[in-house]
């Protein structure tokens, strides 16, 4: 069983989020990396093939592409020194822009609100260029225990 306190409280010590992505399967498994950058957290998920959703093209999941917003999202909570509990998804609403090529996608997340109980996240998902997006999401996440 993971300390997940322990894990947390040594991942925003040492300001390294791997530690957190290495204790969840799923993260592992899209190939998740994660740092903060200007105040916001940069989460990179590696392509692979098992990512692909529509081989013909090819092009990502979306299902995958989801789970990059959501996760980005976490993170950047989890990681947030506010932060006192495991945040839980209430709802999320995707805005799917255009097919993610196989390559390697960013999220990036900026908490708009955090309050005692909720926190409001948006989240970026793009490929080689920031200013264009392959979708979007805003994500609210309870953080309260």
């Amino acid at each position: 069983m993971i300390d997940l306190a322990a894990l947390l409280a040594r991942a925003r010590e040492t300001g390294d989020a791997s530690l957190l992505i290495d204790a969840i399967p799923y993260a592992r498994f899209l190939g998740l990396r994660v740092q903060r950058e200007n105040g916001a957290a940069i989460a990179s998920m590696r392509f692979a093939e098992h990512l692909v959703g529509d081989a013909t093209i090819p092009a990502l999941h979306g299902g995958t592409l989801a789970a990059l917003l959501e996760s980005t999202a976490i993170l950047a909570v989890l990681i947030d020194p506010k932060t006192t509990s495991l945040p839980r998804t209430i709802t999320i609403t995707i805005d799917y822009l255009r097919s993610g090529r196989a390559v390697d996608t960013y999220g990036r997340a900026r908490i708009v609100r955090q309050g005692r109980r909720v926190a409001v996240v948006a989240v970026e998902a793009y490929q080689d260029d920031v200013d264009k997006p392959v979708a979007t999401a805003i994500v609210h996440l309870l953080v309260a225990d």
